[in-house]
């Protein structure tokens, strides 16, 4: 008996090695396994940090940008007023050359119309026969209807016709 009890006793004691050596394993696993970790963890604090710094850096990059947008829009915007200003401008420009151009027509064809109210209607139908019809029609169209009734007599009657109903539209 004593046998045994020394047997499991030594068993006992040999099993409790055993096991402290396990345990002891363990600690060793685990304390490597937190210095990796430790390790990784600074590793992403890092990368953290960076991604911080890029960040920063791109916002910034952002608002140069858009403040450089900001001033070529409005260098932009003020090329296109002064540019309206320009056109409105020559508008207001044609207009009036426009308006000369038409008075400048007006006297031209009174000056015309007189000449031709002057002149004998036979002479004045031969003339205005050989004229185009647009302007035939634009010098009888001035001319009081008394001389274009005495100009029209004395005109080839097809041609007459034509520059009458010309003269009616």
């Amino acid at each position: 008996m004593r046998f045994l009890l020394l047997s499991v006793l030594l068993l006992s004691s040999l099993y409790s090695l055993q096991t402290s050596d396990k345990l002891f394993e363990c600690t060793e696993i685990f304390k490597e396994r937190k210095s990796e970790l430790l390790v990784e963890l600074e590793r992403i604090d890092e990368q953290k940090q960076a991604l911080s710094a890029l960040k920063t850096a791109t916002e910034e990059l952002l608002k140069k940008k858009e403040v450089n947008l900001n001033q070529k829009e409005e260098v932009l915007n003020s090329k296109l007023e002064e540019v309206t200003k320009k056109e409105a401008s020559i508008k207001q420009m044609l207009q009036k050359n426009e308006q000369v151009l038409k008075e400048l027509k007006d006297i031209k064809t009174s000056r015309t119309a007189q000449t031709f109210s002057k002149m004998k209607a036979g002479a004045a139908a031969a003339i205005l026969s050989d004229m185009e019809p647009s302007q035939a029609v634009a010098i009888l169209s001035s001319l009081k209807p008394k001389i274009v009734g005495q100009i029209l007599t004395k005109m080839d009657p097809k041609k007459a016709s034509k520059l009458t109903i010309l003269l009616t539209k």
